[in-house]
């Protein structure tokens, strides 16, 4: 029995990502100051709430979010929420803090609203940058441990804050921060 014990203790153990580094003070830093602040930015606040007044039905956005997973590249309508003027801003933003891998605005169910680079979903409401940012209205910042992202080869920190019009949260926009650039 102990043999057993001991045996499932060390498979627990192994599947349990000891590696899981939180984010730097310095990205927690710039999460509560900067980056919060772009959550009130004009431009990402009329976009999300053009959005929002589309009034999707959530069946209508996983039907979306299906066929973008299976989408190898970057079809029409991926490349125009780029192309936009909200993904041009985004990228002007990318551009001036260098150490940011991505951007991507979402609404207030998780959708993307736009982003710099092909997100790898197209509905967030279902993860933890946006449950905890959106917080049901209620807005808080969130932020990842330390991940290898793939898609940049880069260590990142993924910070996602509340999109606010006024007191209201209306959406969230998420950062990648690459933990070795900033």
């Amino acid at each position: 029995m102990k043999r057993v014990l001991l045996g499932l203790t060390v498979l627990i153990l192994s599947l349990t990502p000891a590696w899981a580094e939180k984010a730097p003070q310095k990205v927690i830093d710039l999460a509560n100051s900067d980056l919060v602040a772009l959550g009130m930015d004009a431009m990402i606040v009329e976009a999300v709430k053009a959005e929002n007044a589309k009034g999707k039905t959530l069946d209508a956005i996983k039907q979306r979010d299906e066929k973008w997973k299976n989408t190898p590249g970057i079809d029409s309508d991926m490349q125009a929420m780029m192309d936009s003027k909200l993904g041009a801003h985004l990228r002007s933003i990318q551009n001036k803090m260098a150490f940011l891998s991505e951007i991507f605005v979402m609404d207030n169910q998780g959708a993307n609203v736009s982003m710099t680079d092909k997100t790898s979903d197209y509905w967030q409401g279902d993860e933890a940058k946006f449950k905890e940012s959106f917080k049901g209205g209620a807005g808080a910042v969130h932020i990842s441990d330390v991940e290898f992202d793939d898609s940049t080869q880069a260590y990142l920190v993924q910070v996602s804050v509340p999109v606010k019009d006024g007191g209201s949260v209306i959406g969230a926009i998420t950062f990648g921060v690459n933990v070795d650039e900033i």
